[in-house]
């Protein structure tokens, strides 16, 4: 049998690519392969659930314009379909002097991405919003919020099914190669034929392009971010949305506080460099990952790029204290004792080899085959809107 679709990868991008597909053209036969016994394994299960608005990324950018359309569909589709969300809003903190113009340049941002009801706050108005928390300045953006990803995961495969769609678990790609106007998908439990082909392979997405005999643009370098949770008796510390103002001398936003839609407050994400591509924990280690790492000389001209950053994370990673102490530039209340382990996630970060970070969500195409290379923060929020993007590309192409 030949497939017309096959979308590799079960997390909530190739999920709503996959419905998204099946909404515009009900007929296609259409298959989605994931390699875990389920689907929202890796980065779609393990992000802290926020609603991104589109308040951080560059005007005109991928990002900020499938963010913004992003969280409207995301709210819909939550909405419709009875999963746990709620818009109950954030704050940018800014704690000193220096944040001010980088606080200033994110509230011209937000504006410049249409975002709507962002307020200033003076310090008293902050205190009203989060009563604990410190600063001197801050943006409100109400329409950020929480939401259960890998529940929104399942609703989106239970769509797939009801329309016919296939999803097999449990197949891991190992290579991908063309055949006479299709692509065969060779995999750990068999061989599949589709006349297209689309990877949202996450942590694996520049293996997918080489797995196709491509040379992806950049190289997926894993950063594990982990968190600690607040003790259920000082959860009163945090009402919502907590996040620091953007330090430009680490490429990543920094440690936050989050309320998880089914209860609980969460403290983090650090950002340290993972020893595997799936590794959850520092014991978890995978020769063949580090090596790709280390070998890369992106990770290199990033490390000069970023001095002191990976000493500092691991640090923070092997002290709670220095945890605590980040954590209290934004609610100098947290003590140490107030953190009880937490889970963790890796970020599936497209790298340059002039060591930067890719941006913006980045998409490479040849003949039959669309590549999700770099799909970040604030994808799971976008993925309608990604997935709606890719089924346009795609269908134009099976006319």
């Amino acid at each position: 049998m030949t497939y017309d679709i096959i979308i590799i990868g079960g997390g909530i991008v190739g999920l709503a690519t996959g419905m998204r597909l099946l909404e515009a053209r009900p007929a296609l036969k259409l298959l989605l392969l994931e390699k875990e016994p389920g689907l929202a394994r890796h980065q779609t299960g393990n992000n802290s659930g926020v609603l991104h608005s589109g308040l951080y990324y560059r005007p005109g950018s991928e990002k900020a314009r499938l963010s913004v359309e992003g969280l409207r569909q995301m709210v819909a589709f939550c909405r419709d379909h009875g999963i746990p969300y709620e818009q109950c809003g954030k704050i940018v903190v800014a704690t000193s002097d220096d944040e001010l113009p980088r606080l200033e340049n994110l509230w011209q941002r937000g504006l410049a991405n249409g975002l709507q009801g962002l307020r200033r706050l003076a310090p008293e108005q902050i205190r009203e919003i989060e009563p604990h928390a410190a600063g001197i300045a801050a943006i409100h953006v109400p329409q950020e919020g929480i939401v259960d990803y890998r529940g929104v995961s399942e609703k989106l495969g239970e769509l797939i099914q009801k329309a016919e769609g296939e999803i097999r678990l449990g197949a891991r790609v190992l290579k991908l190669r063309p055949s006479a106007g299709s692509w065969i998908v060779e995999t750990t439990s068999g061989e599949f034929h589709g006349r297209y082909v689309v990877t949202c392979a996450g942590l694996h997405s520049d293996r997918m392009v080489r797995a196709a005999g491509g040379k992806p643009s950049a190289r997926i370098v894993p950063f594990r971010g982990e968190y600690y949770k607040i003790r259920k008796d000082r959860q009163y510390l945090v009402r919502h949305l907590i996040y620091p103002v953007p330090d430009p001398k680490f490429p990543f936003l920094g440690v936050h506080f989050t309320r998880l839609i089914h209860g609980g407050i969460e403290a983090g994400p650090n950002a340290v460099l993972a020893f595997a591509r799936e590794g959850y924990r520092w014991s978890r280690i995978n020769l063949r990952d580090l090596a790709e790492t280390i070998l890369y000389p992106g990770l290199w001209r990033f490390l000069a790029a970023y001095p002191g950053m990976c000493g500092y994370e691991i640090r923070r990673s092997l002290s709670k204290a220095e945890f605590t102490r980040s954590l209290q530039k934004l609610v100098p209340e947290i003590r140490e004792d107030d953190l009880e382990p937490g889970g963790a996630g890796v970020r599936a970060q497209a790298m340059s080899r002039d060591g930067r970070l890719v941006e913006d969500f980045h998409f490479e195409e040849e003949s039959g085959m669309l590549h999700v290379v770099n799909a970040p923060s604030p994808a799971a929020t976008a993925a309608l809107a990604i997935g709606s993007r890719i089924s346009a590309r795609v269908l134009d192409q099976l006319k």
